[in-house]
């Protein structure tokens, strides 16, 4: 079985335990242990998995961290374990203490459905702030694998591993720095892309005019490139998508104009992205249903969760919800009673086996 195929397998073991494992120990049990004994490691060999392993910090003796993978009588990987209820930002600086302690190079911090992978690439023997590698069980993007497929211990090799951390950690920041900027881009940013086509001054008062107009610029190109894959995923058919903006585009002419116009720019930062494939799925869901309702009326609305499928926008008359990870694809529709049905998907494609049962939801709202 290839690693992905086993990654799914796991994800779909934590999905379906971790609403009934309440303690750490009963996390480490069900699924922590067997993470690591997916990546190869014995963890039932004290030598080369240990349990308990003393990390002394300080004038304080015989702190322990829960675990500490060996390799040639060394610990090179320090394992932090939380209970799956426990949120991971309360408990890194722990985790921080074990490491200038001992030889490991990585460290990792889990609750069994997330993992954060640490190393020392600011200051030499000194865990960084920030995880140059997270990763959630339930929603392993396509890059992350061969990352988290180099910690297994057929291919372990801390100087592979290290010369990638730095590439990733800064990977992250980056889309950090564009998100903020797509959301609210700075006076900086504005200057940038004003240089090759702005010849007037660029006052503070022209800034503020051109900052919705960038905004609005680079969410459209977004949306036109998120179009154009769909299209094609679709063989050219299927409609087309937009991110919504708050304010309106407004023409800049000059200082003047821009000091003239008092009106004031609401902005949003966005909790909720809509993947490429969340709206593949939405539009092969409209065209399924397109000869029972008109497709205008077929709408969604995105949740952290799932992308929920609406008949005329109204929440109450969902037709069916579409939790789609790269691990897990699940399609649920509403019985009479509301009550959900849930049916696994090997991929979006799928829906299409499921017209009847969609078609007979949405002709209750009609």
């Amino acid at each position: 079985m290839d690693f992905i195929d086993q990654l799914k397998q796991f994800a779909k073991r934590v999905d379906s335990m971790k609403d009934s494992l309440q303690t750490e120990e009963a996390t480490k049990t069900a699924l922590i242990m067997p993470f690591f004994s997916m990546l190869g490691y014995d963890v039932f060999n004290p030598q080369e998995f240990v349990p308990e392993f003393t990390a002394d910090v300080g004038i304080k003796k015989g702190e322990k961290v829960d675990y500490a993978i060996m390799k040639d009588g060394q610990p090179v990987i320090l394992v932090e374990c939380k209970a799956i209820t426990e949120n991971l930002d309360r408990h890194d600086s722990q985790l921080f203490r074990y490491f200038g302690t001992t030889t490991a190079k990585f460290a990792i911090l889990t609750n069994g459905q997330y993992y954060r992978f640490y190393t020392d690439l600011d200051n030499p023997n000194k865990m960084d702030e920030d995880p140059f590698l997270t990763i959630n069980i339930l929603d392993i993007r396509d890059n992350q694998v061969p990352e988290l497929k180099k910690f297994c211990k057929s291919v372990f090799d801390i100087d592979s591993i290290f010369s990638t951390a730095s590439e990733l950690k800064y990977v992250h920041e980056f889309k950090d720095v564009f998100t903020k900027q797509l959301n609210d881009p700075s006076d900086d940013f504005i200057r940038f892309f004003l240089q090759g086509c702005y010849s007037g001054p660029k006052t503070q008062n022209v800034l503020e005019k051109f900052r919705p107009v960038l905004r609005k610029a680079l969410n459209d190109y977004i949306s036109e490139t998120m179009n154009d894959k769909i299209k094609t995923a679709l063989g050219g058919s299927g409609g087309s998508v937009s991110i919504q903006q708050d304010v309106k585009p407004t023409e800049v002419q000059s200082e003047d104009a821009a000091s003239n116009d008092t009106t004031e720019i609401e902005k949003r930062t966005p909790n909720i992205v809509t993947t490429e494939e969340e709206l593949e799925a939405y539009f092969i869901v409209k065209n399924l249903l397109s000869d029972v309702a008109d497709l205008h009326d077929i709408t969604y609305k995105d949740t952290e969760s799932y992308i929920n499928i609406l008949y005329k926008a109204n929440t109450r008359k969902w037709i069916c919800r579409l939790r789609l990870t790269d691990s897990i694809k699940t399609l649920i529709i509403p019985d009479e009673n509301k009550k959900e049905t849930k049916y696994p998907l090997t991929d979006i494609y799928d829906l299409q086996q499921y017209k009847d049962q969609l078609v007979e939801v949405l002709q209750r709202y009609l």
